[in-house]
């Protein structure tokens, strides 16, 4: 049987009670070894991949995001789910709520951001979908029928991090389109859209951002903040999980049609 869907968490691996039958996974990828979590739910397999190691010491701009995704492509995984802390830009998405990303920005600045290193030619690969419409209208359904609300769209400024965006940096992020800031989406978005995987990213809001905020930020209170929504996360990922097939009408397979065999 194969693995045809993932979830990709910031915290430890991320839920994999909601699952039976777990092993243990270690993929050999060209960027390094993956140790990952695989399970079973309503008959289907699914890999969890803890993002930032399962002692959570892995800081957003050191992930080997690449190694990750790989692992999941060498497993046939054809949707993934992303889970991601956010911190508001925008009074309309709250502390407490749930965002499906449908748009970034990118402001990271060291990251490995392809697998496109040259040995191929010139290779582009479109980005007008970033994030799979099919797969978030999915969870928006299937979070309407548990009476969770989702907001279904959101632009995703993502920083290169560890540190907090400056009051001056939102400023300009809002100006710019942004309206949820986060350290995790880019590259990991764009190298499942290489592999041709249709990706979803579920934001939950922690926080305002810089400026927005009345307070200082701290890595403390963003813990605690998903702490609190992680009943409504499990519940979600669970009513999801149990309804998704590998069978796919979007475009996102044929994102890398000019890679051959890639």
């Amino acid at each position: 049987m194969g693995i045809d869907f993932a979830v990709i968490g910031g915290t430890g691996v991320d839920h994999p009670e909601l699952l039976g039958r777990l092993r243990r996974e270690r993929v050999d990828t060209p960027y390094g070894m993956v140790t990952l979590t695989v399970g079973e739910i309503s008959s289907a397999q699914v890999a969890f991949v803890a993002r930032h190691g399962e002692e959570h010491s892995v800081p957003p701009h050191l992930v080997n995001y690449r190694a990750n995704i790989w692992a999941l492509k060498e497993l046939g995984v054809k949707k993934v789910m992303a889970t991601a802390a956010v911190g508001s830009l925008e009074r309309k998405f709250v502390p407490g709520q749930f965002v499906l990303v449908d748009q970034f920005l990118d402001f990271t600045k060291g990251r490995p951001a392809t697998f496109f290193t040259g040995e191929q030619g010139v290779l582009h690969v479109d980005m007008t979908d970033p994030y799979c419409r099919d797969l978030r209208q999915v969870i928006v359904e299937k979070a309407a029928e548990a009476g969770l609300e989702v907001k279904n769209g959101g632009t995703y400024v993502c920083t290169e991090g560890p540190r907090f965006e400056t009051p001056a940096e939102i400023r300009m992020f809002r100006t710019l389109g942004g309206e949820l800031v986060g350290m995790t989406s880019v590259p990991e978005v764009v190298l499942a859209k290489e592999c041709g995987m249709c990706y979803a990213a579920i934001a939950m809001v922690t926080n305002y951002a810089a400026g927005i905020s009345t307070t200082a930020l701290s890595h403390q209170e963003v813990v605690k903040n998903m702490a609190s929504m992680d009943v409504m996360l499990r519940e979600l990922l669970a009513a999801v999980l149990q309804v998704l097939t590998p069978e796919r009408s979007c475009d996102c397979p044929q994102a890398p049609a000019e890679l051959g065999k890639f």
